[in-house]
């Protein structure tokens, strides 16, 4: 084995092994509505469960410089936002949303995305995905970065509706062939479900 303080490495460098180790990621798109009222999205893979009672997630969103990302400004100030899984079909127009930006253009409308109206937030969804979760904000936290500027922005949400398309969900359980859902690696890879298998917890 090969043994690596990460104080002796780069951020760059603890970035790749990190990617590179904790694989495969699921992927959010995240959309949010920007001070003017524009549609901001963008994908992001430091994102996982958090809690089902309530429903909650985790997103972390990374800084540059300790300058916040849209999606974080956002979020901390109308406390609102849509996550949606990413799929198959939908993988290279979302790809399109990672452009830079700035925060009063709409990757949404970059990627050729069709929003679609919450019911609970003000934030809208976009039709192409098969699942999106509209999410109030529950906590958020600065962490990680050096000296006094932040490196992230820990965001959890509280899960207020969830949509499903029809066709991959019966009887409470979601079709995970259905949903084709991709998620990420290292670098410009990503991977698909592939095989699956099952093993019983002890009882």
């Amino acid at each position: 084995m090969i043994s690596i303080t990460p104080d002796s490495m780069t951020e760059r460098e603890n970035y790749k092994f990190l990617t590179g180790s904790i694989i495969p990621r699921p992927i959010a798109f995240v959309t949010t509505l920007s001070e003017a009222g524009t549609i901001n999205g963008a994908p992001f893979s430091y994102f996982n469960i958090v809690s089902s009672n309530p429903p909650m997630i985790s997103l972390s969103l990374q800084r540059s410089g300790g300058e916040q990302k849209d999606t974080a400004r956002n979020i901390l100030k109308n406390k609102e936002f849509v996550i949606h899984m990413v799929n198959e079909q939908n993988v290279d127009r979302i790809n399109q949303t990672a452009a830079p930006l700035s925060p009063d253009e709409s990757e949404v409308e970059l990627a050729k995305l069709t929003p679609t109206d919450s019911k609970k937030v003000s934030v809208p969804g976009i039709r192409e995905a098969k699942v999106r979760l509209e999410c109030t904000l529950e906590h958020s936290l600065e962490l990680g970065g050096t000296g006094d500027l932040p490196g992230c922005d820990l965001i959890i949400g509280k899960v207020v509706q969830f949509h499903i398309d029809e066709a991959i969900y019966e009887r409470g359980r979601v079709d995970a062939k259905g949903l084709a859902a991709v998620s990420r690696l290292a670098g410009a890879n990503y991977a698909k479900l592939g095989e699956t298998f099952a093993i019983e917890r002890p009882k």
